[in-house]
């Protein structure tokens, strides 16, 4: 790979568009939040590929074939699914992903979210507007979006 090969990679990936792999893990019925959130980064420019509920492991392929950037869920109270999918990120060198999470999270297990790996915990009441600059100030890609 020569150098021209090299800047050409580093502004390509610096200048595209910003894309979120957006789903659930919870079979709980509450769909108006993620769709909402969802709804919000396309409207943001960003690309979104909506899955709906799936398992971590279907989430961890989508988000591999598609190249994402972000994986946002909505994860109820079940936290389980999120430690498999950190772990199937760091199995398939994914660490660079950014991880959001979202649905009803009580206050007091924000720490223990973050403890585990995830990079953005949204409990309800979360703006729209605060998650989409969130994104846009943490993903890899830098000005994309």
């Amino acid at each position: 790979m020569g150098l021209s090969d090299i800047w050409e990679k580093h502004v390509t990936e610096k200048n595209r568009k910003i894309k979120a792999v957006i789903g659930k893990t919870a079979l709980d019925g509450h769909w108006r939040g993620v769709q909402a959130v969802a709804t919000a980064l396309r409207d943001a420019g960003m690309e979104v590929v909506y899955l709906g509920a799936s398992t971590a492991e279907g989430i961890v392929k989508v988000a591999l074939q598609e190249d994402a950037d972000v994986i946002g869920l909505n994860i109820g109270a079940s936290y389980e699914q999120v430690a498999e999918l950190i772990r199937l990120l760091g199995r398939n060198d994914m660490q660079d992903l950014l991880l959001i999470v979202g649905g009803v999270i009580p206050l007091t297990d924000v720490p223990k979210l973050e403890k585990m790996g995830v990079h953005g915990v949204f409990p309800p009441g979360s703006k729209l507007d605060d998650i989409v600059r969130f994104i846009q100030g943490h993903s890899r890609v830098v000005s994309g979006n």
